[in-house]
């Protein structure tokens, strides 16, 4: 079976629960960020790609730029019907590969939060069905028009693009990805938690404490309907 390409940004930022949907399928984690012209795999090689967060703006080529390498394997990945799936920032660059805007510091969301259900997709119906409200980890402040030809998943008041789907891909803003040793790290990490007082991280771990036991079934099946994508592709 070909592998999944997972691309990372951070660290701290790692695949988390959707390596553990991908036990039985093979992967391989690559960090491309500041390589201008970074050797990606071809697409034929590969059985999906996953694109994770990162702390920098998606559409910060200059500073980062293997950013633009990453996009131009999303829309080809999309053109090619390649399972993708695609978080937080890995959903902005999905957003801006597919032509989409992206907007800075619009929409700050972090903590535990609800996010509605606006349509049905395989992937995200272990989170929550049509009309669902279920409570997710929310940890950004830019966010993405919904390109066009995509179907909207998901939205907030404060961000109305919290999911969609685009053909082989969906991109999700927020994170059902973590695990509770995973929110611990976050909360222990300067570049995540910069301007947040004490209070403001405590109340982020007790939510955690309350959620995640309930949250992390859920994504578990999210993510195995993904590594079923995938199987497919072979």
């Amino acid at each position: 079976m070909r592998p999944v390409l997972v691309l990372t940004h951070a660290p701290h930022e790692g695949p988390g629960a959707i390596a553990r949907a991908l036990a039985d399928v093979p992967y391989g984690v690559r960090t491309v960020l500041d390589i201008p012209e970074p050797r990606l795999p071809a697409l034929g090689d590969v059985s999906g790609v996953v694109v994770m967060g990162g702390p920098m703006d998606a559409d910060d080529v200059a500073g980062h730029p293997g950013l633009r390498a990453e996009r131009g394997l999303l829309a080809a990945a999309v053109d090619a019907d390649v399972p993708v799936l695609a978080v937080c920032l890995g959903h902005q660059l999905l957003a801006l590969a597919l032509g989409a805007r992206l907007h800075r510091r619009s929409a700050r969301e972090v903590g535990f939060g609800p996010v509605r259900v606006v349509a049905d997709d395989p992937v995200l119906r272990p989170l929550g069905a049509t009309g669902a409200s279920p409570t997710v980890l929310h940890w950004h402040s830019d966010e993405v028009d919904l390109p066009d030809g995509a179907t909207l998943l998901a939205s907030t008041d404060t961000t109305a693009v919290q999911a969609f789907r685009a053909g082989s891909a969906v991109g999700l803003q927020f994170h059902p990805e973590l695990d509770v040793a995973m929110l611990d790290l976050w909360l222990a990490t300067p570049d995540m938690v910069g301007g947040m007082d004490d209070e403001e991280i405590d109340e982020i771990r007790a939510a955690g404490a309350r959620h995640l036991p309930g949250l992390l079934p859920a994504a578990q099946a999210s993510f195995a309907a993904f590594a079923e994508q995938v199987r497919v592709r072979g």
